[in-house]
Parts: structure tokens; sequence; C-alpha cells
């Protein structure tokens, strides 16, 4: 494929700012997390103001999921080709007004359309700040970075339903979505300032050669199943946030504040479990993932035996807590393989695995709820297991292809 110099008209990333373009880069990952995770403790009271059903309101956290993995799907291409640094931008202010028109409206359908528009528009933000690492960095330094962007991406799903439970106690559901809006905001006016075009080339808009590209990474049996394993192990996480805060408001009695903390305690198990699989990324690759799956195994079982002996808020949290960890630490393992599987086209395969990732999300985690509703404890626990059963089966697949692969290599 041929390449042509990107546009002098960019801006580009200065030299003296790149420290705190950098920064913002990071600051940017987890705006896929906060999205979907600081109006959770809400979805309750939004069923209620609104007058429409659970489902009707978990269809929101839906509709992101599709768009966002949709979009990043074709927008990597497009970055590839056109640049960072003007689609993020503007996709932040979208993004903004998007959230105003939100908390300003109480009309499910217009909702969902808004709610689409995050999706788009987080997408090119997020697949452009993966891109900006590869474009600047290579080796041991692009590793590490690359590593830590899931422990970087938990810190959404950590702080912000934390965040969205004082909210929606002091000022209701509406004020997260305005927070959502300023935040994006304060993001854009700084990227404006500190940030630029980190792309040195753009690859030509050829939709035949682009075509060959996406072939060619979906055809690497590892990296599409790695891909698939992504997805099994964050839809653990979607299907407890889709349907926790009912189990905890509904069936428990108790506040959003404490939906926003249960939260806050399981981000920090996907953190933990990001970091665990970053300490361990020099151990062997199957050993080490298949003893978390077993570990998973275990501790899905006991959650199921022990709800029929004891059922409440502690016991719902400690065994989520333990699956979520197992959830962060195959996320972990192999994000960092799939980015750093094609670093000639860093968006593409940046967006192709963010894309696949939340296609899957989206229809399993919605399937799973809608066939198995987490209305307890018990439920969840189905739910769980479920994907973890899933995941040991995509494993074996993963196993076996390389095997076969380093046959033929010999």
């Amino acid at each position: 494929m041929t390449t042509i110099t990107y546009s002098k008209r960019a801006k580009p990333v200065q030299e003296k700012h790149q420290g705190i373009s950098t920064v913002l880069a990071f600051a940017l990952l987890p705006l896929s997390g906060f999205a979907t995770d600081i109006y959770i403790p809400s979805l309750p009271t939004m069923s209620a103001v609104m007058q429409v059903s659970e489902i009707q309101v978990q269809l929101t956290l839906t509709f992101f999921l599709i768009s966002y993995g949709v979009s990043q799907l074709f927008v990597g291409s497009i970055l590839d080709s056109f640049g960072r640094y003007r689609i993020s931008l503007v996709s932040l202010l979208i993004f903004a007004a998007a959230s105003v028109v939100i908390a300003v409206t109480h009309q499910i359908y217009l909702i969902y359309l808004m709610r689409i528009i995050h999706g788009f528009t987080v997408g090119a933000i997020v697949v452009a700040k993966r891109a900006y690492f590869v474009d600047l960095f290579t080796g041991d330094k692009l590793k590490h970075y690359l590593s830590l962007f899931s422990i970087i991406w938990s810190t959404g799903p950590i702080v912000a339903p934390f965040i969205g439970g004082y909210l929606q106690n002091a000022f209701g559901w509406e004020s997260s979505f305005y927070f959502l809006a300023g935040l994006a905001l304060v993001l854009a006016l700084l990227e404006f300032i500190f940030s630029g075009e980190t792309l040195k080339h753009a690859t030509e808009f050829n939709l035949t050669s682009i075509t060959k590209i996406y072939v060619a990474m979906v055809k690497t049996a590892n990296f599409t199943l790695g891909i698939v394993m992504l997805g099994l192990a964050y839809c653990m996480v979607m299907v407890y946030n889709m349907t926790g805060p009912f189990i905890i408001e509904h069936q428990l009695h108790l506040s959003p504040v404490i939906a926003g903390y249960s939260s806050l305690v399981l981000g920090f198990a996907w953190m933990t479990g990001g970091f665990i699989g970053k300490a361990t990324i020099n151990r062997p690759f199957f050993k080490r993932v298949a003893v978390n799956l077993g570990v998973q195994v275990l501790f899905v079982i006991a959650m199921i035996i022990s709800t029929s002996f004891i059922e409440n808020l502690y016991t719902l949290i400690f065994f989520a807590f333990i699956i979520h960890v197992g959830a962060g630490f195959t996320f972990n393992n192999y994000f960092t393989f799939c980015l750093s599987q094609f670093p000639k086209n860093a968006g593409i395969a940046g967006g192709l695995t963010g894309g696949i990732n939340y296609v899957i999300v989206s229809f399993l985690s919605y399937g799973i709820i809608y066939f198995v509703p987490a209305k307890d404890e018990l439920n969840l626990s189905y739910s769980y297991s479920i994907l973890i059963f899933l995941s040991l089966l995509v494993m074996y697949f993963i196993f076996k292809a390389n095997r076969e692969s380093k046959q033929l290599a010999k």
C-alpha cells in the first residue's frame, strides 16, 4: 500500500508538549468507561422517572456499545488516512453536545440516538489515542505503554459509578450527563492547547487495499480469537453493570450510593487483574491464562453453591470481585497481544480490536440478561458461568491454533 505525506496544515504535536500530550492521551482512554458507568447507579431511577421498563433503560448501554464497537471497525482506516488530532478533537465537542441533549430530555428514543452518537464519537477518540502511542513509541517503551492501557482504562469503571452515585443522590440522573459534557469540553480545550497530529505519513484511502488489510488481520487466527477473549472478559463486567444496580436497589433495597460503591470496588477488581497481568507478562502465556480461568471456574461454582445458604451484598461483591479480577487479567494479556500485532497499521488494528470486542460485548451481554435476567445473585452466577465456559472453549481453540502454527513453522 502506498503512503502519502500528511498535510502540513495539520498541527503537529510539539516536542515540548509531548509529555502533557501523552498524559492527555492516557486521560482520554477511560472515556468509554465513563460514558457507560457514570450513570449505572441511576438506571433504576431513569426507569421510574421516564416510566419505561428496565430493559428499555438497559438498552441505552447496549446502543452505546454497538455503535462504539461498529465505529471502531472502520474508524481506524479513516484515522490512518486523515490523521488523529482533528477527528478526535471534533468528536469530543460532538460528544459534549450529545451529553447535554440527553440531560435535557426525558424521551427514551432521543436518548437512544444520542447514545449512538456517543458510541461513534468515543470510538474515534479512543482509537486515535491508542494509535498515538504506536505513532510515537517503539520497542519496550511501546510494550510498556500498551500493557498500561487496560489498567488506565479501568479508572473509568472505578471512578465513574462512585461519582455517579453521589450525583444521582444530590442532583438526579441528569447530572451525570452534564458531568460528561463538562469533562469532554475541558479535555477538548487541553487537547487544543497541548496536543497535535502524530501521524507522520498517511495511508492512501483506498477501499480495496484497506479491505485486504482487514481480511489479513481477521484471517490471523490468534489475533481474531484473542479479540473474542477480550469480548468475553469485558462481558463479565458489562453483565454486572447492566444488572447489579437493580439487584442492589430492588432486591437488597439499598441506595444508589451503595450501588456506586459496589461498582467502585469491582472497578478496583478489574484494575487489580490488569496489574497482575502486567506483573506476570514474561511468564508462559498459556499457563498463566489457564490458571486464571481455573480460578474463575472454582469461584463461580462456589458462588452458585453459596446462594443456597446466604445471599447478601457482601457475598455478591466478594464473588464478583474475584471473577472480575480474572476478567481484568485476561483482558490485559490479550489486549497487549492484539494491539502489538500490526504496528504498520496501528489505527486499523486498534479499531478492529476494539470494534469486534464491543460488538461481541453489546450483543452477548444483552442476550444473557434477556434470557437470564440477573434479578438476584444466583442468576448473576449463571451469567458468569456461561461466559467462563465460553472462555475455556475459545482458549482451547487458541491453544490448538498456536500449536498448529508452530508445527507448520518447523
